[in-house]
Protein backbone atom coordinates (compact mmCIF):
# COMPACT_ATOMS: atom_id res chain seq x y z
CA UNK A 1 0.00 0.00 0.00
CA UNK A 2 1.28 3.23 -0.89
CA UNK A 3 1.57 6.22 1.28
CA UNK A 4 -1.31 8.18 -0.56
CA UNK A 5 -3.23 5.06 -0.39
CA UNK A 6 -2.52 4.88 3.79
CA UNK A 7 -3.63 8.58 3.96
CA UNK A 8 -6.90 7.95 1.83
CA UNK A 9 -7.54 4.83 4.28
CA UNK A 10 -7.08 6.65 7.47
CA UNK A 11 -9.65 9.28 6.21
CA UNK A 12 -12.04 6.84 5.19
CA UNK A 13 -11.97 5.00 8.37
CA UNK A 14 -13.75 7.89 10.05
CA UNK A 15 -17.26 7.69 7.14
CA UNK A 16 -17.05 4.28 8.32
CA UNK A 17 -18.00 4.72 11.73
CA UNK A 18 -15.12 5.07 13.93
CA UNK A 19 -15.69 8.44 15.93
CA UNK A 20 -13.86 11.98 15.39
CA UNK A 21 -12.22 11.43 19.15
CA UNK A 22 -11.02 7.77 18.23
CA UNK A 23 -9.88 9.46 15.18
CA UNK A 24 -7.77 11.92 17.32
CA UNK A 25 -6.61 9.58 19.69
CA UNK A 26 -4.87 7.00 17.24
CA UNK A 27 -3.49 9.67 15.09
CA UNK A 28 -2.12 11.65 18.27
CA UNK A 29 -0.63 8.38 20.33
CA UNK A 30 0.92 7.04 16.51
CA UNK A 31 2.82 10.24 16.04
CA UNK A 32 6.44 9.93 16.25
CA UNK A 33 9.39 11.72 15.50
CA UNK A 34 10.73 10.06 12.19
CA UNK A 35 14.75 9.50 11.45
CA UNK A 36 15.05 7.71 8.42
CA UNK A 37 12.71 8.74 5.24
CA UNK A 38 12.43 6.81 1.79
CA UNK A 39 13.51 9.17 -0.89
CA UNK A 40 10.18 9.23 -3.16
CA UNK A 41 9.09 12.94 -2.95
CA UNK A 42 5.59 13.86 -1.52
CA UNK A 43 2.92 15.07 -4.34
CA UNK A 44 2.43 19.16 -4.43
CA UNK A 45 -1.61 18.58 -4.32
CA UNK A 46 -0.53 16.76 -1.05
CA UNK A 47 1.89 19.38 0.48
CA UNK A 48 -0.91 22.18 -0.19
CA UNK A 49 -3.69 19.88 1.84
CA UNK A 50 -1.28 19.83 4.46
CA UNK A 51 -0.53 22.84 4.76
CA UNK A 52 -4.09 24.30 4.03
CA UNK A 53 -5.20 22.06 7.36
CA UNK A 54 -1.85 23.81 9.02
CA UNK A 55 -3.46 27.15 8.66
CA UNK A 56 -6.58 26.68 11.09
CA UNK A 57 -3.99 25.87 14.06
CA UNK A 58 -5.25 28.47 17.16
CA UNK A 59 -3.64 31.78 17.44
CA UNK A 60 -2.89 34.98 18.74
CA UNK A 61 -6.09 37.58 17.57
CA UNK A 62 -5.76 35.44 13.98
CA UNK A 63 -2.28 37.45 13.44
CA UNK A 64 -1.07 33.88 12.30
CA UNK A 65 2.55 34.48 12.80
CA UNK A 66 4.15 31.79 11.15
CA UNK A 67 5.40 31.82 7.24
CA UNK A 68 6.83 28.62 5.95
CA UNK A 69 9.45 28.09 3.43
CA UNK A 70 9.07 24.76 1.54
CA UNK A 71 12.26 23.29 0.05
CA UNK A 72 12.56 20.01 -2.17
CA UNK A 73 14.20 17.99 -4.27
CA UNK A 74 17.30 19.28 -5.53
CA UNK A 75 16.82 22.40 -3.32
CA UNK A 76 16.24 20.47 -0.26
CA UNK A 77 19.38 18.21 -1.42
CA UNK A 78 21.82 21.44 -1.39
CA UNK A 79 20.44 23.37 1.46
CA UNK A 80 21.23 20.34 3.20
CA UNK A 81 24.72 19.67 1.99
CA UNK A 82 25.64 23.21 2.74
CA UNK A 83 24.57 22.96 6.65
CA UNK A 84 25.80 19.71 6.76
CA UNK A 85 29.48 21.27 6.08
CA UNK A 86 28.45 24.21 7.91
CA UNK A 87 27.52 22.16 11.42
CA UNK A 88 30.33 19.56 10.43
CA UNK A 89 33.03 22.30 10.38
CA UNK A 90 32.41 22.77 14.28
CA UNK A 91 31.09 26.14 13.34
CA UNK A 92 29.60 28.43 16.65
CA UNK A 93 25.61 28.29 17.28
CA UNK A 94 23.69 31.52 15.91
CA UNK A 95 19.93 30.70 17.15
CA UNK A 96 17.84 33.45 16.82
CA UNK A 97 16.44 32.58 20.44
CA UNK A 98 18.54 30.96 23.53
CA UNK A 99 19.02 27.54 24.26
CA UNK A 100 17.10 26.55 27.48
CA UNK A 101 18.91 27.00 30.99
CA UNK A 102 20.26 23.89 32.62
CA UNK A 103 17.87 20.96 32.64
CA UNK A 104 17.81 20.22 36.20
CA UNK A 105 15.62 17.61 38.12
CA UNK A 106 12.84 15.99 36.44
CA UNK A 107 13.76 17.49 33.23
CA UNK A 108 17.19 16.30 32.94
CA UNK A 109 15.98 12.59 34.09
CA UNK A 110 13.69 12.46 30.96
CA UNK A 111 15.65 14.23 28.34
CA UNK A 112 18.55 11.57 29.71
CA UNK A 113 16.26 8.83 29.68
CA UNK A 114 15.26 9.59 25.73
CA UNK A 115 18.95 10.07 24.61
CA UNK A 116 19.56 6.73 26.87
CA UNK A 117 16.68 4.82 24.74
CA UNK A 118 16.71 6.26 21.27
CA UNK A 119 20.93 5.68 21.07
CA UNK A 120 20.59 2.26 22.36
CA UNK A 121 17.85 1.73 19.21
CA UNK A 122 20.98 2.78 16.62
CA UNK A 123 23.39 0.87 18.76
CA UNK A 124 25.19 3.40 20.59
CA UNK A 125 27.13 2.51 23.34
CA UNK A 126 27.44 4.88 26.32
CA UNK A 127 30.76 6.64 26.43
CA UNK A 128 30.83 6.70 22.22
CA UNK A 129 30.93 10.52 21.56
CA UNK A 130 31.87 10.08 17.85
CA UNK A 131 28.96 7.53 17.72
CA UNK A 132 26.90 10.26 19.41
CA UNK A 133 28.48 13.28 17.00
CA UNK A 134 27.56 11.39 13.91
CA UNK A 135 23.69 11.26 15.23
CA UNK A 136 23.49 14.41 15.90
CA UNK A 137 24.83 15.62 12.53
CA UNK A 138 21.89 13.49 11.12
CA UNK A 139 19.32 16.61 11.55
CA UNK A 140 21.46 18.41 8.91
CA UNK A 141 21.21 15.71 6.53
CA UNK A 142 17.66 16.10 7.23
CA UNK A 143 17.63 12.23 8.65
CA UNK A 144 17.13 11.61 4.30
CA UNK A 145 13.96 13.18 4.02
CA UNK A 146 12.99 14.75 0.61
CA UNK A 147 10.99 17.75 1.77
CA UNK A 148 11.76 20.46 4.67
CA UNK A 149 9.57 23.40 6.12
CA UNK A 150 11.45 26.48 7.44
CA UNK A 151 8.78 27.68 10.14
CA UNK A 152 9.84 31.46 11.18
CA UNK A 153 7.86 34.26 13.05
CA UNK A 154 7.88 38.03 13.07
CA UNK A 155 10.15 39.43 15.83
CA UNK A 156 7.85 41.98 17.02
CA UNK A 157 5.32 39.37 18.06
CA UNK A 158 7.49 38.05 20.75
CA UNK A 159 6.53 35.17 22.60
CA UNK A 160 2.77 35.79 21.21
CA UNK A 161 4.29 34.69 17.56
CA UNK A 162 6.47 31.66 19.33
CA UNK A 163 3.38 30.19 20.96
CA UNK A 164 1.81 30.79 17.95
CA UNK A 165 4.37 28.75 15.85
CA UNK A 166 4.41 26.35 17.99
CA UNK A 167 0.51 25.86 17.14
CA UNK A 168 1.15 25.74 13.49
CA UNK A 169 4.08 22.92 14.37
CA UNK A 170 1.92 20.96 15.72
CA UNK A 171 -0.50 21.44 13.22
CA UNK A 172 0.89 20.34 10.83
CA UNK A 173 3.00 17.05 12.57
CA UNK A 174 -0.80 15.81 13.41
CA UNK A 175 -1.47 16.67 9.93
CA UNK A 176 1.24 14.94 8.38
CA UNK A 177 0.44 11.96 10.57
CA UNK A 178 -3.07 11.45 9.44
CA UNK A 179 -2.14 11.46 5.72
CA UNK A 180 0.88 8.70 6.47
CA UNK A 181 3.76 11.19 6.60
CA UNK A 182 6.69 11.31 8.90
CA UNK A 183 7.88 14.73 10.22
CA UNK A 184 11.10 15.73 11.98
CA UNK A 185 10.77 19.11 14.36
CA UNK A 186 13.96 19.85 14.05
CA UNK A 187 15.05 22.81 16.47
CA UNK A 188 18.74 22.01 15.29
CA UNK A 189 18.06 23.79 12.14
CA UNK A 190 18.00 26.73 14.04
CA UNK A 191 20.96 26.08 15.78
CA UNK A 192 22.41 28.12 12.99
CA UNK A 193 19.83 30.88 12.26
CA UNK A 194 22.74 33.38 11.14
CA UNK A 195 23.47 30.96 8.03
CA UNK A 196 19.75 29.69 7.09
CA UNK A 197 18.72 33.07 6.95
CA UNK A 198 21.96 34.24 4.47
CA UNK A 199 21.13 31.12 2.76
CA UNK A 200 17.99 31.69 1.78
CA UNK A 201 17.47 34.99 1.93
CA UNK A 202 15.11 36.11 4.95
CA UNK A 203 14.66 39.40 6.44
CA UNK A 204 16.05 40.20 9.82
CA UNK A 205 12.74 40.89 10.71
CA UNK A 206 11.82 37.05 10.70
CA UNK A 207 12.87 34.90 13.71
CA UNK A 208 14.01 31.14 12.77
CA UNK A 209 12.21 28.49 15.35
CA UNK A 210 12.83 25.48 13.52
CA UNK A 211 12.71 23.09 10.14
CA UNK A 212 10.17 20.21 10.22
CA UNK A 213 11.64 17.55 7.73
CA UNK A 214 9.14 15.45 5.72
CA UNK A 215 8.76 12.62 3.68
CA UNK A 216 7.29 9.02 3.62
CA UNK A 217 8.54 7.04 6.50
CA UNK A 218 11.05 4.25 6.17
CA UNK A 219 9.34 1.77 8.56
CA UNK A 220 12.37 -0.96 8.20
CA UNK A 221 14.84 1.06 9.56
CA UNK A 222 15.08 0.28 13.55
CA UNK A 223 15.36 3.63 14.28
CA UNK A 224 12.23 4.08 13.26
CA UNK A 225 10.80 1.47 15.41
CA UNK A 226 11.55 3.67 18.74
CA UNK A 227 9.15 5.75 20.97
CA UNK A 228 8.86 7.69 23.54
CA UNK A 229 6.74 7.81 26.56
CA UNK A 230 4.82 10.31 28.88
CA UNK A 231 4.37 11.05 32.53
CA UNK A 232 1.88 10.08 34.25
CA UNK A 233 -0.95 12.90 34.62
CA UNK A 234 -0.19 12.85 38.62
CA UNK A 235 2.99 14.03 37.47
CA UNK A 236 1.70 17.18 35.25
CA UNK A 237 -1.72 17.71 36.65
CA UNK A 238 -3.09 19.39 39.48
CA UNK A 239 -6.68 19.23 40.13
CA UNK A 240 -8.26 21.68 42.68
CA UNK A 241 -12.44 22.08 42.76
CA UNK A 242 -14.52 20.67 40.52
Amino acid sequence: MTGVDAGTLALGESARGESDMAVFERITRSRYTCRAYKPEPVARADIDRLLLLSQRAANWCNTQAWQVLVVGGEEARRFSEAIYAHAASGAAPSPDFPFPGPYLGVYDQRRKSVGKALYGALGIEKGDREGSRRQTLENFKLFGAPHMALITTEADLGVYGVLDCGLYIQQFLLGAQAMGLGTTAQAAIAMYSAFVRDYFGIPEHRRILCGISFGWPDHDQPVNQFRTERAPLEEVVEYRGG
